[in-house]
């Protein structure tokens, strides 16, 4: 059993997505084009994941919770390793880092059956 239920992992999904939209302002890091471009567009990608995944949060629920978590783990990865892949590691990496991290480990740390289908 996996500790993060899907419930939790939902308001986890669009209080990330916000947060990463946000981030470069928050963070100091906007006028970087490349940072900037990767935090909102990954933000953007959570949420509408999340509208569409099937599980508590989802508002269309067409995307099964097994493939909302594949993608979760992949963009972690993707996210963690963004500052390098895309040239602005030495100006600002903690935030992609961090978030790829977390990213990656919701997705991996989730349950695969929202309790309303088990």
């Amino acid at each position: 059993m996996k500790p993060i239920p899907t419930n939790v992992h939902g308001l986890l999904d669009y209080t990330t997505g916000a947060l990463f939209i946000a981030s470069p302002w928050l963070l100091g890091f906007s006028s970087n084009d490349a940072a900037r471009r990767v935090a909102v567009g990954t933000g953007i990608a959570v949420l509408v994941l999340s509208a569409f995944t099937d599980y508590e949060a989802g508002l269309s629920q067409r995307i099964p919770m097994t493939t909302h978590l594949r993608i979760d783990t992949i963009n972690g990865l993707l996210v963690t390793a963004s500052p390098w892949l895309f040239g602005f590691s030495k100006r600002i990496s903690w935030p992609h880092v961090t978030f790829g991290l977390l990213e990656f480990g919701a997705g991996t740390l989730t349950g695969c059956r929202p309790k309303r289908n088990a």
